[in-house]
């Protein structure tokens, strides 16, 4: 029987510079709810990569006074590196600059100017380069973006190539109407119809060659390149073979997207727009993460207070990042996080919540000799938690797990086996015995979110023997 197929993509990261603890949330988000599919039996695509062109990578390029391919090259080796440290299982990695990619984004393109949807114009517009964005008054603060205070907002005034967004307001609220789930969590969904709701403006799609030449080349006409977000967005359908192995990308279509907030606009209603104009299925749906502060403040070189994700892996491991992800980090509203947050929840939860139980019960199991025999864990009996993970509640699931911790510790306190063990080594083996199975149960749902973790405990538990090392030290 053929499995059931599940296609999730991430956003694609610049490659201007290092992942940071929000992209790090994003793909280890992907990467559980990825592994639970697998788990449960469907052939999955999780699909990341790199965005690789447009104003800010040529900028950097020139600023390093370097080649801007060999930026790009050496930057996706630092990506890979980065993502293969934060564990994340990815069957998909895709480079804008990719040959097949650039071919599919110039079809892309003929599709929609097939369809009367591009035409060229002046263009005179303040722009944030930080957001590759354009920007309303409106939307200023200062005169400066809000995302990115502190970096200039540019004017331009040039011929471009323009999207007609403006053509597809009725269509993109009757997709939202249609499908009241499509943006997750509900308040983005207002939000984005909000602003579908006041009206669209269209937007440019290419860029002057010989002002920034690093890019996609506008098919037909050789003095224009694709902006960057344009070119980017294709990745989602040109990574599961669009248009060239149409049996693999029908298979596969439609995605489950995943995004921060400062990708609502994008990824829920531009990328719509844009597939509803190739004449292609719209996205399964969206969900829009909040965003990372830490210590009440936006995270900030000049404060003094960025948290580099890969900093927690060197110093905690890589399971410890993964479960501040799945547990403490709030999937849609904003949340706070410091190191000394991480440090408390380490040494609270893992070292000496999960680590210690282990420890306690194999020391038992191996001292009483306790006889058991594990059966095969079906993750269907689990209901509460499968109704979480359907819901791609990770902070749900995951705090279920850690109440099964915590119940199982405090059977442990109140029965107390190793005093009992002194009176009557037979109900104290009982004791040990009954817990075998809880413990072997947490391990097995622990593998979609600390994989290398609960591998451990597999092992341990298989043995009958005590773990000759902590799971994790305390710190």
């Amino acid at each position: 029987m053929e499995k059931e197929k599940f296609y999730i993509t991430t956003t694609l990261a610049y490659v201007n510079a290092d992942l940071h603890i929000g992209h790090a949330a994003e793909f280890i988000r992907a990467d559980i709810l990825a592994r639970y599919k697998r788990l449960i039996g469907f052939d999955v695509i999780l699909n990341t990569g790199t965005d690789e062109h447009g104003q800010k990578i040529f900028n950097t390029a020139q600023e390093k006074g370097i080649d801007v391919q060999d930026l790009v090259d050496n930057q996706v080796n630092r990506f890979k590196d980065q993502v293969q440290k934060m564990n994340v299982d990815y069957t998909n990695l895709i480079r804008t600059t990719d040959d097949y990619h650039q071919e599919a984004a110039q079809e892309f393109w003929k599709k929609c100017e097939e369809n009367g949807d591009i035409y060229k114009k002046i263009y005179k517009v303040k722009y944030c380069v930080g957001c590759e964005l354009e920007k309303t008054d409106s939307e200023l603060v200062n005169g400066e973006c809000p995302l990115h205070p502190g970096k200039k907002i540019e004017e331009i005034e040039e011929e471009n190539y323009f999207f007609r967004f403006s053509n597809y307001q009725e269509k993109l609220l009757k997709l939202y109407e249609e499908n009241p789930n499509f943006v997750i969590p509900d308040f983005r969904q207002n939000e984005i119809k909000k602003f579908v709701e006041r009206g669209l403006q269209d937007f440019s799609i290419s860029r002057l060659k010989e002002k920034m030449s690093w890019g996609v080349p506008v098919p037909g006409d050789e003095d224009h390149v694709m902006y960057v977000w344009f070119d980017a967005l294709v990745n989602y359908v040109s990574t599961i073979g669009w248009p060239n192995d149409m049996g693999k990308f029908e298979q596969y279509w439609p995605v489950f997207q995943v995004c921060g907030k400062d990708n609502l606009r994008q990824q829920s209603a531009m990328w719509q727009a844009m597939l509803m104009s190739a004449g292609l299925e719209s996205s399964k749906q969206v969900h829009v993460f909040g965003f990372i502060n830490s210590g009440g403040q936006k995270m900030s070189k000049s404060i003094g207070n960025v948290i580099n994700p890969l900093e927690i892996t060197d110093e905690y491991g890589t399971d410890t990042l993964r479960y501040l992800v799945a547990r403490y980090i709030n999937m849609y509203e904003d949340s706070d996080v410091t190191l000394e947050k991480i440090k408390d929840m380490y040494n609270a939860d893992l070292a000496n919540g999960l680590g210690n139980l282990v420890s306690r019960i194999m020391k038992m199991v191996e001292n009483y000799e306790i006889y058991f025999e594990l059966k095969d864990f079906k993750l269907e009996n689990q209901e509460g938690f499968v109704k979480f993970m359907d819901d791609f509640d990770l902070n749900g699931a995951s705090g279920l797990i850690w109440e099964k911790i915590k119940y199982l510790d405090g059977k442990i306190q109140e029965e107390e086996p190793f005093k009992v063990a002194k009176e009557d080594l037979g109900k104290a083996q009982e004791m040990v015995a009954d817990y075998v199975p809880v413990l072997w149960e947490i391990a097995n749902l622990l593998e979609i979110f600390i994989p290398e973790t609960a591998q451990k405990i597999q092992e341990i538990i298989k043995s009958k023997k005590a773990p000759l090392e902590l799971l994790f030290l305390r710190k």
